[in-house]
C-alpha cells in the first residue's frame, strides 16, 4: 500500500466539490492547477475560478500556467513529488504532465464512457432526451476521454430535471467515485477496461450559440430537453417577434402540451398568465425566461408589463 500525494487538476465549480472531497477523506493533495485568471461580466474584473477560491481558503499549493509544457512549470510540478494526479473539468494534458506521476493520471468525465466524450456531457444527455447518465474514471491518454476506464457510476435523469440539477447530483456521485478510484489505486487493486468505439458513440460537443438555439420545427419533447438541458447555463434562445420589434430572449423553465391545433409552428399565444409558443405536436408553455435588459423573470411576471399581438412570433 503506497500513500498518496495528489497533484489535483481543475477549474469549475464541478471540481471543488470533487477536491473538497479528496481532503475530507484526509489524502494528501499537494498542489493544486487551475486556468489563469481572466476578466469576466461587463466590467472586465478579474475573476478567480472556482478551484482557485477553494484552493486559497484551505492554504493549497497553488499553480497557475498559461502554458503547460513551460519548462519552469514543469520543473515547479515535479518538484511537488507527486504519486498521483487527479483531472477534473481542467483542460488537455502534454504527455509530459499525464505521465510525470508514478501511479499515473486519472479522470473524472461526467458520463458513461465512452458515451458523451467531450465539453458538455451534462447538457447533451439531457439535450439528447438520455434517461440515465452517470460518471466515470479513466486513465488518461493522449486522446480526449478515450483511456483506459477504472470504474463507473450509473445514475437516473428525471423528466423535467435540468442540467443545474444534473449537475449537482453528478457532482455528488463523482466524488464518491473519485475516492473509490484513490482508494484502489492505494491498495493497487485497480483493473482497467479498455473503452471500445464504435459508430453509435454521441458526442458531447462543446455548445456554442447555434446548437443552443430553439429550433421551432422540431418535437414539444425536443424542444423541451433543449431547454432544460442549457438551463440554468448556458440556456436555450431564440427571437420573439411582434409589432416591428424582435427581442433576444432566454429560456430557463418550459412544460410539454402534446395537443392538436390549428396555429402556425412558431406562433407566440398568451393569456394574462401564460406564454405558449405552437409547435408541430402541441404547444411549448413557457415557465421562467429573461428578456434583454431584464432580470430572469416568471411568464406572469413579464406578462404584467409586456403585451404581446396575435401575430407575435417565436423563430
Amino acid at each position: 500500500m503506497e500513500k498518496l500525494r495528489i497533484v489535483f487538476m481543475g477549474t469549475p465549480e464541478f471540481a471543488v466539490g470533487i477536491l473538497d472531497t479528496i481532503i475530507k477523506n484526509n489524502y494528501e493533495v499537494v498542489g493544486v492547477i487551475t486556468a489563469v485568471d481572466k476578466p469576466a461580466g461587463r466590467g472586465q474584473k478579474i475573476k478567480y475560478s472556482a478551484v482557485k477560491e477553494y484552493a486559497l481558503e484551505h492554504n493549497l499549493r497553488l499553480l497557475q500556467p498559461s502554458n503547460l509544457k513551460d519548462e519552469t512549470f514543469l520543473t515547479e510540478l515535479q518538484s511537488l513529488n507527486a504519486n498521483l494526479h487527479v483531472v477534473v473539468a481542467f483542460r488537455m494534458l502534454p504527455e509530459v504532465v499525464w505521465r510525470m506521476p508514478k501511479l499515473g493520471t486519472f479522470n473524472l468525465h461526467a458520463s458513461l464512457l465512452p458515451n458523451y466524450r467531450g465539453a458538455a456531457p451534462i447538457n447533451w444527455a439531457i439535450i439528447n432526451g438520455e434517461t440515465k447518465t452517470g460518471v466515470t474514471t479513466f486513465f488518461i491518454d493522449d486522446k480526449i476521454d478515450t483511456g483506459a476506464m477504472i470504474l463507473s457510476k450509473e445514475i437516473e435523469i428525471s423528466a423535467d430535471e435540468n442540467a443545474g440539477e444534473l449537475h449537482d447530483q453528478l457532482m455528488a456521485l463523482g466524488s464518491s467515485a473519485v475516492v473509490e478510484t484513490l482508494a484502489l489505486i492505494e491498495k493497487g487493486n485497480v483493473t482497467t477496461t479498455i473503452q471500445i468505439d464504435h459508430s453509435e458513440i454521441k458526442t458531447a460537443y462543446k455548445l456554442n450559440r447555434e446548437n443552443c438555439k430553439v429550433d421551432w420545427t422540431k418535437s414539444a419533447a425536443e424542444i423541451h430537453n433543449l431547454i432544460r438541458g442549457l438551463s440554468p447555463y448556458p440556456s436555450a434562445w431564440c427571437f420573439f417577434k411582434d409589432k416591428n420589434e424582435e427581442w433576444n430572449v432566454k429560456l430557463y423553465e418550459a412544460k410539454v402540451i402534446l395537443e392538436q391545433h390549428l396555429f402556425e409552428v412558431g406562433q407566440i399565444i398568451t393569456s394574462k398568465k401564460e406564454i405558449k409558443v405552437a409547435v408541430k405536436d402541441g404547444f411549448i408553455q413557457i415557465l421562467s425566461l429573461q428578456f434583454p435588459g431584464k432580470k430572469k423573470m416568471l411568464a406572469h411576471e413579464l406578462l404584467n408589463g409586456v403585451t404581446f399581438s396575435e401575430r407575435a412570433q417565436a423563430e
